[in-house]
């Protein structure tokens, strides 16, 4: 199976491109803007009929992507996240091969939910933020395209390569410091929300599995079960043997609710993964325990 990969060398990429090596019936082209990709592109300024004529020359059987940004403001995040994705649609409707379409979304694309609520793929998305709307205006893109393509929101990735921008990636850089200094005293802030996190690696599975798949539309990527980052970022400081105590800063009234969240989802946040294992045969296999640990482990040999 001929395998375009789009965004390898992104967060949650770099996990798919790892686990599609493994297979050996996979033949893997990676395409992005570093120099590590096989093709250097640029989704967001790229032209699609370039794009077009170079999936006609590779002629894959899927294509799988992982591009975007989580970070910037309104027009950054909508060129790399929607126009990104408007171009891909444009190039495979052009191109002459009849591949399948892999989109990675985001459990952001919904918004806020209801305190104990699962949120399932039927739910109506109202994204809290810029971040959100441009995710799901590339869901609707890719939904309206009439390609054979579907959808994967994917809820609170962390594990191995979490970024130092994302909340948990902050969490462990701040533990960092303060062991390093010899802090006893961890301040944080944005503990009382509770989110749905999920392993990259439990991510890239799901990616491989939905590309063999015939599974079209939305289907949510999740644990199914919400947690609050207090017990993370208790958990990980237990990982890294600290010793001192966990001061949640006071950032807003209480009567105003929990801190925000950079997400735009609130306060709580789960998933319904019902539909991934009925459709892609998929469930999360690696615990938060060894995602915290990995987390840990790579912010511990940061200089």
């Amino acid at each position: 199976m001929r395998v375009l990969l789009l965004g390898a060398d992104g967060f949650l990429g770099r996990h798919v491109a790892e686990r599609l090596l493994a297979d050996p019936a996979v033949q893997l082209t990676a395409l992005g803007r570093s120099d590590d990709a096989d093709v250097r592109f640029d989704l967001a300024s790229g032209a699609p009929g370039v794009l077009a004529r170079f999936l006609d020359a590779v002629h894959p059987g899927v294509v799988i992507n992982c591009a975007g940004t989580t970070r910037g403001g309104a027009r950054e995040l909508t060129r790399q996240n929607t126009v990104a994705v408007a171009t891909v649609c444009e190039a495979m409707r052009r191109s002459q091969v009849d591949a399948r379409l892999v989109q990675l979304g985001c459990g952001s694309e919904y918004g806020p939910s209801p305190q104990g609520a699962s949120t399932g793929e039927d739910a109506v998305p109202r994204p809290g933020g810029p971040y959100g709307v441009s995710k799901l205006a590339a869901t609707e893109l890719v939904l309206s395209s009439g390609l054979d393509a579907v959808v994967l929101r994917v809820f609170s990735p962390v594990g191995p390569g979490t970024p130092t921008g994302a909340p948990l990636g902050r969490v462990a850089e701040t533990l960092r410091r303060a062991m390093q200094n010899g802090d006893g005293e961890l301040k944080l802030g944005g503990l009382g929300v509770q989110r749905d996190f999920i392993d990259a690696r439990d991510v890239a599975r799901a990616v491989h599995a939905a590309s063999l798949s015939a599974a079209q539309g939305v289907v949510n990527i999740g644990s199914g079960r919400a947690v609050r980052m207090r017990e993370m970022a208790a958990a990980l400081a237990h990982v890294a043997g600290y010793e001192g105590s966990l001061h949640e800063l006071d950032e807003t009234p209480a009567s105003a609710g929990p801190p925000p969240y950079p997400d735009g989802c609130g306060g709580w946040q789960q998933a319904d993964v019902r539909t991934a294992r009925d459709r892609l045969g998929w469930r999360p296999r690696i615990g938060l325990e060894e995602s915290l640990a990995d987390v840990w482990m790579e912010a511990a040999c940061r200089v």
